[in-house]
């Protein structure tokens, strides 16, 4: 019984999977409010009524999107923010880790970039609660920094919001590099790298003007 109940669910997971996999796709070429479940369903081969097993309805499905795109870069975003000495050694790594992620999920980036500011509701909710998260853990970051000494959280938390905006800006400008020349990529990492740049520059003198 239990190895017919764990093939069950195996088999329902991959068809999850590839629900989502589908709306992806579909997704290239419209928004998420547009899209209609029948489009999905009848990409992976199922029945309309299959697609409520595994949610229940497209924005729910957009939600679950999100999380996939989005979920597992707390680590990684975690990891390149880390104290180092090296400032520069930093922003090198938080271009490279943006260059890399999208290179390996294009779809992913393109459909956070859309439905950010996209007209439903909970996967705009979602986003931003995602995005919220990424500002306080970068936050928590850059409070080890021996530069951050006398900041309160709330500058700190504004600190952290404008490299995570700037590493979304990045991304899309990383996106619209997919096809181009490898010159325009270079142009990119080095507008990137000088925008991260500014930012330590500001960082480095705000108290000056706040004493």
């Amino acid at each position: 019984m239990s190895h017919t109940l764990g093939i069950r669910q195996a088999q329902k997971q991959k068809t999850r999977q590839a629900l989502l996999d589908a709306a992806l796709r579909l997704l290239e070429e419209q928004s998420l409010s547009s899209l209609g479940l029948r489009e999905v369903t009848r990409a992976v081969g199922v029945a309309p009524t299959a697609f409520y097993r595994h949610f229940r309805s497209t924005a729910d499905l957009g939600v679950a999107l999100v999380e996939e795109a989005l979920g597992s870069l707390h680590p990684m975003i975690r990891t390149t923010v880390s104290a180092v000495d090296d400032h520069d050694e930093r922003i090198t790594r938080a271009v490279e880790l943006i260059a890399r992620h999208v290179d390996a999920y294009p779809a992913h980036v393109r459909f956070i970039a859309r439905e950010r500011h996209g007209g439903v509701q909970p996967v705009r909710e979602v986003i931003r609660e995602q995005l919220t998260r990424f500002t306080e853990e970068v936050r928590t970051e850059l409070a080890k920094d021996r530069e951050s000494a006398g900041w309160s959280d709330d500058d700190l938390l504004m600190l952290a919001g404008l490299y995570v905006d700037q590493m979304l800006s990045t991304a899309s400008l990383f996106l619209e590099t997919l096809d181009a020349p490898e010159e325009e990529r270079r142009r990119v990492e080095r507008l990137a790298t000088r925008q991260l740049r500014l930012i330590g520059i500001g960082r480095s003198h705000w108290r000056d003007g706040t004493t």
